[in-house]
């Protein structure tokens, strides 16, 4: 079974919002909810990724099935509140790790991904999805840092201290507003002193770019699609594709069906070859060493013929047909994430 390395999912956030049952072992034993938990991420081949924390806002509402992907805008969420949700969402991610018998693993270095990996456990990244929890003066990515993050997002698709988010729109350009405040320039600077990794996915065009300006590390939209394919705010345009690329960055294919159908609805009738789609475009533009899979599983409507974790090899069955050779696939399964985090964390 090929193994996949994946650049986004939500199960923290679903896990963190049950209101009943005991989230730590319905992960570990599985609870059948959701697109994850522990047996059906073994049984699909997924190996490790990005474990994000995000802070809702309790006001907001998930999309309606036939939404046309413009919702109103999210609401923000304040300092105190965002911090208070990404403690929560961490203690669960390390009481997971402690009750698992060593069948999961938070990993802050490369080599402890590929370790993690190799032994067969679950090699997860402590990531924090919108920056929300962090203070204008960085103090608390300080601490953060030292608890093992190592992955952030400035922003979600909501404003914040650091940048402008784009909202979730369709048909719509990236360049949706302003960008990077000048918080926002430092706290890039600052991650790549830490050498955490900067996710790009949900910054507008305008603070993509001030970021690519800034930064020292290889540019990565852990969960992005290609815009020329499916006009969505969320999409990165060509340009930013091969900026990524010359970078030495990353770009991972997200599953949402918004994000993938030229049409930008959300119903699960999206067949796989649209997938493949984006991966050649994505390909072309950034080169297939810097192209790789961020499903953001707990987080969107995916196509059908995945359905959760456990159907990732109708992914790579799908690659296969469609005429990726093995050497490839083991690339945008999983081997081009652990390169470029080699390369911005160091080995």
């Amino acid at each position: 079974m090929v193994a996949v390395f994946d650049g986004h999912n939500d199960v923290l956030l679903r896990l963190w919002s049950k209101t009943s049952g005991d989230p730590i072992g319905d992960f570990l034993n599985g609870d059948g909810q959701g697109h994850l938990d522990l047996p059906r991420m073994v049984k699909g081949g997924f190996a490790g990724g990005f474990f994000a924390i995000f802070a809702p806002n309790p006001q907001d509402h998930d999309l309606p099935d036939d939404d046309d992907s413009n919702p109103p805008p999210a609401g923000q969420v304040g300092q105190a509140h965002a911090l208070n949700a990404t403690i929560g969402m961490a203690s669960l991610l390390f009481r997971i790790e402690a009750a698992s018998n060593g069948a999961f693993k938070i990993c802050r270095t490369a080599a402890e991904l590929r370790a993690a990996m190799e032994a067969g456990q679950m090699a997860a990244i402590f990531h924090i999805e919108g920056a929300e929890a962090i203070d204008a003066e960085l103090r608390s990515l300080d601490v953060l840092y030292q608890a093992g993050l190592r992955s952030l997002g400035p922003v979600w698709s909501r404003d914040n201290v650091f940048g402008h988010g784009v909202p979730f729109r369709f048909p719509s350009s990236p360049d949706t507003g302003p960008g990077l405040t000048d918080a926002g320039k430092a706290l890039i600077r600052r991650c790549n002193e830490l050498k955490i990794m900067v996710d790009l996915s949900h910054l507008n065009e305008k603070g993509f770019w001030d970021a690519a300006r800034i930064s020292n590390a290889p540019l990565v939209a852990t969960h992005s699609n290609a815009h020329a394919l499916s006009n969505s705010s969320r999409n990165l345009t060509d340009e930013q594709i091969s900026a990524i690329g010359r970078s030495g960055g990353m770009i991972g294919l997200n599953y949402a069906n918004g994000f993938l159908r030229a049409d930008g609805k959300w119903q699960s009738e999206n067949g796989l070859d649209t997938m493949m789609r984006h991966l050649d475009h994505l390909m072309k533009h950034a080169g297939e060493d810097h192209v790789g899979l961020g499903s953001d599983f707990d987080g969107a409507r995916i196509p059908a013929q995945i359905g959760d974790a456990a159907g990732l090899p109708n992914l790579i069955s799908a690659m296969r047909a469609h005429g990726y050779g093995e050497a490839l696939i083991s690339k945008l399964a999983s081997e081009n994430w652990l390169k470029v985090l080699e390369r911005t964390w160091g080995g």
